[in-house]
């Protein structure tokens, strides 16, 4: 369905979705409701109702004297998020491994084409992520055929990854080594081995969670060395 046949409010959301996904709306920044109202030409209803919709994805936190916010994790909190979702993605893939259709299978290699393309033209493999249908592990959840996993992971958790492994994708590696574990999932499901389809999908969940915790421990050393050379510089300063 295209954006356009859509419920006003639910393009608001897909709209406001997107932007926070992609830190357009930064972690952590306050939402304004009217100037959102004024940016999208909308009522203030309609764009409450988009926003207790992002609400309930976990997108947003709302407290009586702060307003709204793009929610922010901590390190140990997304490890946690990333914890839960390598047993669950691992369970989801098994499943999709049983009952996912030949053209769904064929449809997921052909969207790897599409990432690597996107890599080659120094896109980013997340670049066109922000929408779901270009989510290669959206595909997946919705290849199970289980519904209470889909409602689980996309209930929050999945909202609030896709968030984190969008803006960490622009300063990494990992999509390379991604794209080559993606390809190598599909492989499993197209052979119907859910054993392997979900060993692989579990292998690839945790090396991500690894990646993001080494690129925050590396955040903080740098930060960490960016203070100290400011209190040499300060030091050396007040010497002169």
């Amino acid at each position: 369905m295209s954006q356009s046949s859509l419920p006003l409010t639910d393009q608001v959301f897909e709209q406001l979705e997107a932007a926070i996904i992609k830190g357009d709306l930064p972690q952590g920044s306050k939402i304004s409701e009217p100037e959102l109202a004024k940016a999208y030409g909308i009522s203030r209803g309609t764009l409450r109702e988009a926003l207790s919709r992002l609400e309930e994805r976990h997108l947003l936190l709302r407290s009586p004297n702060l307003g709204a916010r793009v929610t922010t994790l901590s390190l140990e909190e997304l490890v946690n998020i990333y914890q839960i979702r390598e047993v669950l993605g691992g369970l989801s893939c098994s499943l999709a491994a049983q009952h996912m259709t030949d053209t769904e299978i064929q449809t997921l290699r052909a969207l790897l084409d599409e990432q690597e393309k996107s890599l080659e033209a120094g896109q980013g493999l997340f670049c066109n992520q922000p929408n779901r249908e270009f989510d290669f592990h959206y595909q997946i959840l919705q290849g199970n055929r289980n519904p209470k996993v889909l409602t689980v992971l996309e209930g929050g958790l999945y909202q609030q990854i896709r968030m984190y492994r969008y803006q960490f994708s622009a300063s990494s590696q990992r999509p390379y080594q991604a794209l080559k574990e993606h390809r190598r999932i599909v492989d499993a499901i197209e052979e119907r081995d859910a054993e392997l389809a979900d060993l692989l999908m579990r292998r690839h969940i945790r090396t991500a969670r690894e990646s993001i915790e080494a690129q925050h421990q590396n955040a903080m050393a740098q930060n960490k060395q960016r203070d100290s050379q400011s209190i040499l510089s300060r030091e050396a300063t007040e010497k002169v």
